[in-house]
C-alpha cells in the first residue's frame, strides 16, 4: 500500500514512523509587502522628507518562499531550560514576544531534524546495498526505494527550512533578560542612582532655549519646515560653533579615557538595523527606510560601529575595543507631539557622539559603570544640574541587559529632560551580529577548571553603548541653564578651547 504527499508516493511499511512528521507543519502566514509609495498628504505638508518612507504592511493571499536573510544565534536550549524566568522577565518588560510559541516551534524543529537524519540513514543503507552484486530486480527495488526516500527527504528538509525561519523569526522578538537589580515596573518605578548640583535660581523672568534662540538668531525653525518638514531646523551663528564645539570636546574628552575616535556611514543595510535589536519597518518605527533598497538612515551610531566586527572572531588580546564614534542621526519620532517636544528637544535629524565597548563578557558590569561615570563626569564639567536614573524593565529596549538614563534640569521647558544613556547589551548584539572572540590559553585553562570552557572554544562579546553629546538638547541645557538677565548666554569654560575663545553669546547688536 503506498500513498500520495506532495507528489512523493511513500510506502506505509517505510514510513510509517514518520507519518505524523509529514503532515503540514506551518500554516502559510501573510506575506509582508513593503509599499514605498508616498502618501499624498505627506508629501504635501513635508512632515517626512520625500524620498522616505516608513514600511507598509498589508496581507498577502499566496506565500512566495523567501530565505530568512540571517540567523541569530540563540541559545533555544537555555531559553527552554528557564522558561519561567524567561516569561516573567517577557511580562515585565511589556513584550509582545510569543514564549510558548517559540518553545512549541524549537520542539517541532527538533523533532524533524531527528526525521531527517533517519531518514538520511535509510538513504544512505539503501546506496551502501547498492554497491553490491545484486540481481536485476532486487537492484530496481532498491532504486525505487532509494528514489522514495530522496523524495521524502526533500520534502522534510523544506519544511524544516520554513519551521527553523519561523522559530528563527518569533525567537529574535524575546527580549534580553534583565540585570537582577534593575527594578520592575514602568518608566516611574525607575531607581535613582545620583543626583548632582541644583537647580539654578533665577532673579529674572526665565525663558525656553526656543525664544533665546530667536532673540539671538541662532535657529531658524520656519525655513526647516517649508525645506524639510516639521521638526527640522536650521543652525546659525554662535549655534554652529557651539554644536563643533561640542563635539570636538565630547570626542576629545573619551580619546584621553581610551576611546578611538571613528565617523559611521550613515546609510546602513536594514538587516543591520535588525542584528543590533531595532525595527526598521515595524509599526511606529524610528527609523526611516529608504525608498526601494534594503537600507536605512542610522537612528544612532550605534548601529554602524556594531557592524565593523561583524561576523568576526577577535583574539582575547583585542579585548576590549572602546570606540567612539561622530554621525548625525535620523529618527522618525513617531507619535511624539506637544509643547514638551517643541524647538530643539525632539527631532528629526541631529548631531550626536556615542561610545561603544566591545569586551569580555565577565567585564561588561564593570565598563557599564565606567560609562555612566564618563558621562557623568561630562556633564558635571559643564555645570548642569542632573540626576541618573536606573530604568525599570518596562522603559528598557530589547537589546537592554541594563540601562542608566541621565537626565538634567531645563529650566526653561521647566522639567527634567534626558540627555544621555548608557546601556549594557550583553550578548544579544553580538549573538545576531556573529561576533566571537577566542579566549587566551591562560583564560581558557582557568576557566576550564570550572567547567566554563575548553580549549579553542570562542564565545561572544559583550556590547555596550552610551551617549558622550546629543547635540540638540546639549544645546538647550546650555542656553536655559546659563542665561542671563540681559538675555547673554555664558559658555562653560571647558568649551571655550573648542569655540575659539567664545565666553560668551551676546544679541548682535551689543
Amino acid at each position: 500500500m503506498a500513498f500520495s504527499y506532495r507528489g512523493a508516493t511513500l510506502r506505509t511499511l517505510k514510513f510509517s514512523s514518520c507519518s505524523s512528521i509529514l503532515r503540514p507543519l506551518l500554516s502559510p502566514p501573510s506575506k509582508t509587502l513593503t509599499l514605498h509609495s508616498l502618501d499624498h498628504h505627506m508629501a504635501k505638508t513635508h512632515k517626512f522628507p520625500p524620498f522616505l518612507t516608513r514600511a507598509v504592511s498589508v496581507p498577502a493571499e499566496k506565500e512566495t518562499a523567501k530565505p530568512y536573510q540571517w540567523k541569530a544565534t540563540i541559545d533555544f536550549k537555555w531559553i527552554r531550560d528557564n522558561k519561567d524566568a524567561v516569561g516573567s522577565n517577557i511580562k515585565s518588560r511589556n513584550s509582545v514576544a510569543d514564549l510558548d510559541l517559540v518553545l512549541d516551534l524549537y520542539e517541532r524543529s527538533l523533532d524533524l531534524q531527528k526525521e531527517v537524519q533517519r531518514l538520511r540513514g535509510e538513504r544512505n543503507v539503501v546506496a551502501n546495498k547498492m554497491k553490491g552484486k545484486l540481481q536485476p530486480l532486487e537492484r530496481q527495488e532498491l532504486i525505487e526505494e532509494g528514489k522514495i526516500l530522496k523524495e521524502g527527504l526533500l520534502t522534510l528538509e523544506e519544511d524544516l527550512l520554513k519551521l527553523t525561519e519561523k522559530l528563527q523569526k518569533e525567537a529574535q522578538c524575546i527580549p534580553n533578560m534583565a540585570h537582577p537589580e534593575v527594578p520592575v515596573g514602568g518608566e516611574d518605578c525607575s531607581g535613582l542612582r545620583k543626583t548632582v548640583g541644583s537647580p539654578r535660581q533665577f532673579d529674572f523672568p526665565v525663558k525656553d532655549h526656543v525664544q533665546l534662540g530667536k532673540e539671538l538668531d541662532l535657529f531658524d525653525f520656519d525655513a526647516a519646515s517649508e525645506v524639510s518638514g516639521s521638526k527640522f531646523y536650521y543652525l546659525k551663528n554662535e549655534a554652529v560653533m557651539l554644536e563643533m564645539g561640542l563635539t570636538n570636546w565630547a570626542i576629545a574628552e573619551t580619546m584621553k579615557r581610551g576611546f578611538t575616535p571613528l565617523t559611521t556611514p550613515e546609510i546602513v543595510r536594514s538587516s543591520l538595523v535588525e542584528k543590533c535589536g531595532f525595527q526598521p519597518r515595524g509599526s511606529n518605527t524610528q527609523v526611516y527606510s529608504i525608498q526601494d533598497s534594503d537600507q536605512c538612515l542610522i537612528g544612532t551610531a550605534e548601529i554602524p560601529v556594531g557592524g565593523i566586527h561583524m561576523d568576526s572572531i577577535l583574539a582575547d588580546s583585542q579585548l576590549p575595543l572602546k570606540y567612539v564614534a561622530y554621525s548625525h542621526c535620523f529618527r522618525t519620532e513617531a507619535g511624539a507631539a506637544g509643547s514638551a517636544t517643541r524647538g530643539l528637544y525632539r527631532v528629526h535629524q541631529f548631531t550626536k557622539v556615542e561610545m561603544f565597548i566591545l569586551c569580555r563578557p565577565e567585564d561588561s558590569d564593570s565598563f557599564h559603570q565606567e560609562l555612566i561615570e564618563i558621562e557623568e563626569d561630562l556633564f558635571s564639567s559643564l555645570g548642569l544640574h542632573f540626576k541618573t536614573l536606573d530604568m525599570a524593565t518596562g522603559d528598557l529596549g530589547a537589546p537592554a541587559y541594563r540601562k542608566f538614563d541621565v537626565e538634567a534640569w531645563m529650566p526653561g521647558l521647566g522639567r527634567y529632560g534626558e540627555i544621555s544613556s548608557a546601556s549594557n547589551c550583553t550578548d544579544y548584539q553580538s549573538r545576531r551580529l556573529g561576533i566571537r572572540f577566542r579566549p587566551s590559553t591562560e583564560q581558557t585553562s582557568s576557566n576550564s577548571k570550572k567547567g566554563k570552557a575548553n580549549a579553542g572554544t570562542t564565545q561572544f562579546v559583550h556590547t555596550l553603548n552610551a551617549t558622550a553629546c546629543a547635540v540638540p538638547r546639549m544645546i538647550v541645557c546650555l542656553l536655559e541653564n546659563f542665561q542671563q538677565a540681559d538675555g547673554s548666554i555664558v559658555i562653560p569654560e571647558p568649551l571655550r578651547p573648542f569655540m575659539g575663545g567664545l565666553d560668551q553669546i551676546r544679541h548682535k547688536g551689543q
